[in-house]
């Protein structure tokens, strides 16, 4: 919403922080973590190829360990976009 009070300055209404879909989605945050929490718990055994994935850096020296997992965080990055993108068509 845009309002004018003089002629050379506009004022813009930005929107409150916080409102109902901010709730929604404080919901739906702690929902996800919960879900992990308990796949983590519950199947840490059949989850070992998560960070062992082909394109996963892996440099370990004598003192010196380097781990970056890109293809997981792809991988990752994907999914929780897909599912995002699932939950804000269910809200809206």
């Amino acid at each position: 919403m845009t309002f004018i009070i003089d002629e050379r300055y506009i004022y813009h209404e930005f929107p409150k922080p916080m409102n109902a879909d901010a709730g929604k989605w404080i919901i739906v945050i702690g929902l996800g973590l919960v879900l992990t929490g308990l796949l983590i718990y519950f199947f840490h055994d059949k989850l070992h190829w998560i960070g062992r994935l082909p394109g996963d850096i892996r440099i370990e020296r004598e003192n010196f360990r380097f781990y970056f997992p890109i293809t997981t965080m792809i991988l990752l990055s994907i999914l929780l976009t897909l599912l995002l993108r699932l939950i804000n068509r269910l809200f809206h």
